[in-house]
């Protein structure tokens, strides 16, 4: 039978997390647990799988989104992200709306 959604069931609007001056966000969940959300970011911890060792660098540009092709044109930052930095180009594996950190690995 159909009905509403229960106010339990409702969801929140997608954070896209952009290329800026770090801003979080904490919103408490279900739970009465707490979500660190990622509003703006400019630097991400970078993996580089060769060394074995992980840095802190800043982000030039956001190269390409395959979630959304325009993501990359408004410098939208979701996981899957190819972003420019200083050591090269690096894939953001974190999810930064959910997890509040900008996490990633080096690619060639």
């Amino acid at each position: 039978m159909a009905r509403k959604k229960r106010r339990y069931e409702l969801g929140r609007e997608p954070v896209y997390t952009h290329l800026a001056e770090v801003r979080r966000k904490i919103v408490r969940v279900r739970g009465g647990n707490y979500k660190i959300k990622l509003l703006r970011g400019n630097e991400v911890n970078v993996y580089n799988p060769k060394t074995g060792k992980s840095e802190k660098v800043r982000i030039i540009s956001v190269v390409d989104n395959p979630a959304n092709p325009h993501f990359a044109q408004r410098n939208m930052i979701t996981k899957g992200a190819i972003v420019e930095t200083n050591l090269g180009k690096v894939k953001i594996t974190s999810r930064p709306g959910q997890h509040g950190v900008l996490n990633g690995v080096l690619v060639k």
